[in-house]
């Protein structure tokens, strides 16, 4: 979800986030995929988290009839941790994606990060991507 109605769906999600005392500091993305930077209270899960923002998120979209078909998110979810050092990097990072997805796919970007992380993965169980 990324165009007209970009800054309300941000500003709801950040009130989502907010009600749970994590503290958002930046949301930005392309079409295909949201980046949200948070810092998190540890009372909650980040799988608890993430389900609830998009529940409540794919509600929100389609209570406001946005799209002429029912909205959802997709299944999956990716969370990479950062230390405090690099929250500066990982902030104009974010706040960059229009130029940095001139260079790189949505798709190149998350293997990229999954290497990075050292986490292995099966492409087969990767998100769909809309390239």
């Amino acid at each position: 979800m990324h165009g007209r109605f970009t800054p309300e769906l941000y500003s709801y999600m950040g009130g989502l986030l907010n009600q749970k005392k994590h503290k958002p500091l930046i949301m930005n993305g392309r079409p295909d995929h949201i980046h949200i930077l948070i810092g998190m209270n540890p009372k909650f899960s980040i799988s608890d988290t993430v389900a609830d923002l998009k529940r409540s998120s794919s509600l929100f979209i389609n209570e406001k009839k946005w799209l002429r078909g029912k909205f959802q998110w997709q299944d999956g979810y990716g969370a990479f941790s950062y230390s405090r050092s690099h929250l500066d990097t990982i902030y104009k990072y974010i706040l960059n994606q229009e130029e940095h997805h001139k260079k790189m796919t949505f798709r190149e970007e998350y293997i990229a990060l999954l290497k990075k992380f050292e986490i292995d993965f099966d492409e087969k169980y990767l998100f769909e991507f809309f390239e």
